[in-house]
C-alpha cells in the first residue's frame, strides 16, 4: 500500500493526473487477462473480443 499512496502523491505533486486513465486501463486489462485464464468465465470473454 506504501506504493501506491507514493504514486498517487508522485501524480499529485507532479501533476501527472493525465497517467490515471492510463494506468487504469491497464490494470483493467490485466485483471481480465488474469480472469480469462482457466476459468469458468473465459468463454464469456473471449465472445467480448
Amino acid at each position: 500500500m506504501d506504493f501506491i499512496k507514493e504514486f498517487l502523491n508522485f501524480l499529485a505533486v507532479r501533476k501527472k493526473y493525465w497517467l490515471l486513465p492510463i494506468i487504469i486501463a491497464i490494470l483493467l486489462f490485466g485483471g481480465l487477462i488474469i480472469l480469462s485464464q482457466g476459468s469458468a468465465v473465459a468463454p464469456f470473454i473471449y465472445t467480448i473480443f
